[in-house]
């Protein structure tokens, strides 16, 4: 009998830190040195998030900024691939703070389901994958393996504004 209550109590116990190792996504923001923003309204007529059961799925998010900026430029002859990879990485920004604005908290993403990359790029230009990776990557810096998805990249020949990066994605959540 003691056996037995010793096997439950260490069962309870694991399970105990199992739930006190969760992953506070606010805090690997601060880690990171990311600041969220209040993200802009939409600039024509749809809405910047739907939900759909335990889906959420996001609007085209570009580059922006907190003061409102883009990162423009055609990648390939405004811009380097790394300048590209940069700007990505800002869109991944733009949409983590849609993602806290319509979650109230990114604790509540379970995982990064699908992400659809355009790269605004000349016709010659064929490191679109080489770009997403700016977003790809902060996604798993921030969310581990919860951040891994499966994804497109693709070039384009323009994107609104000049934009240099156009990503949407789809996210589970709680």
């Amino acid at each position: 009998m003691k056996r037995l209550a010793l096997s439950l109590a260490l069962i309870s116990f694991s399970f105990l830190t199992v739930a006190q190792q969760k992953t506070d996504f606010d805090k690997k923001l601060k880690e990171l040195n990311i600041e969220l923003f209040a993200p802009s309204k939409p600039i024509a007529n749809y809405v910047k998030a739907v939900r759909v059961g335990n889906l959420l799925y996001l609007s085209g998010h570009g580059p922006g900024k907190a003061d409102g900026t883009n990162i423009t430029g055609k990648v390939g002859a405004d811009m380097t691939t790394e300048q590209g990879y940069e700007a990505a990485r800002q869109t991944g920004v733009s949409i983590l703070s849609t993602l806290k604005a319509e979650l109230g908290d990114l604790n509540k993403v379970k995982r990064i389901v699908k992400v659809l990359g355009m790269v605004n790029c000349t016709d010659t230009f064929t490191d679109q994958p080489k770009v997403i990776n700016g977003f790809s990557d902060l996604m798993v810096a921030v969310f581990g393996e919860k951040g891994k998805h499966a994804r497109s990249a693709v070039g384009m020949n323009s994107l609104p504004s000049n934009i240099a990066v156009e990503i949407e994605i789809i996210v589970e959540v709680q």
